[in-house]
């Protein structure tokens, strides 16, 4: 069984009950989640589900010719893997982890188990599916109408509330990718965000430097998507 710390990595495991904590915890294994693994392809079967503590997990959309665009992103505050127990057994995106770290692994029977228990998970998870629908149709969103450089510090201040520091190991190519723009916008869009005393950039690395500078460039999607979060889902530091 997990220690009794082990449920400070993940928001939605930090909250439950000691009793449902107690019938998941046995099954729940540590799994070191590198840069760039892909958890799932569009169309796999999901024989487990992902709860991630320092890492964050991209839900991308990939078309006919290859290309892709991000949807949503996983961090702490969430699971990865929610067509699982809303009535499918496969997913049409594939997940990649976006920022290294760890997460914790769970069996997909066990999920389903006590999901169908209809307790506290239960409710909980339903609750998540909903900030996540939320955040994919504010992506949308913002994909079509927002410039590049608000959609990179939505991007920015998303992925930063969802690490444990304000430094993210990412080159700007992977991130004109989960963008799904070109490699040039996002480099001037950087450079913008650098030279305004925002962020400082080197090839591999981006430090959030100035937070509250960020949140005054970013459009209305992040609030929204931030909002959604904090009203439905619980404080784990207050739990």
């Amino acid at each position: 069984m997990l220690k009794e710390d082990s449920r400070n990595g993940n928001n939605l495991l930090s909250v439950l009950n000691e009793v449902e904590w107690a019938r998941v915890a046995p099954h729940l294994v540590p799994v070191d989640m590198p840069l760039g693994q892909v958890v799932y392809e569009a169309g796999d079967r999901l024989n487990h589900v992902y709860f991630p503590a320092t890492s964050i997990v991209s839900l991308l959309y990939v078309l006919e010719n290859g290309a892709s665009a991000e949807i949503a992103i996983v961090g702490n505050e969430g699971i990865v893997g929610i067509a699982l127990f809303m009535g499918g057994e496969t997913t049409p995106n594939r997940a990649v982890v976006q920022s290294a770290g760890r997460a914790y692994r769970l069996d997909a029977r066990v999920l389903k188990e006590e999901f169908h228990r209809a307790g506290a998970l239960q409710r909980l998870l339903l609750r998540y599916t909903q900030t996540l629908i939320t955040q994919i149709a504010q992506t949308a969103a913002c994909n079509r109408y927002h410039s590049i450089d608000q959609q990179l510090c939505r991007w920015l201040l998303l992925s930063i509330d969802r690490l444990p520091s304000n430094e993210l190991t990412m080159t700007q190519e992977l991130i004109a990718n989960m963008l799904g723009v070109r490699r040039a916008g996002v480099t001037e869009a950087a450079v913008k965000l650098q030279d305004a005393g925002l962020i400082r950039y080197s090839y591999g690395r981006i430090e959030v430097l100035d937070r509250t500078g960020l949140e005054r460039r970013v459009c209305e999607c992040y609030s929204v998507v931030r909002t959604e979060c904090e009203r439905l889902l619980p404080d784990p530091k207050a739990a």
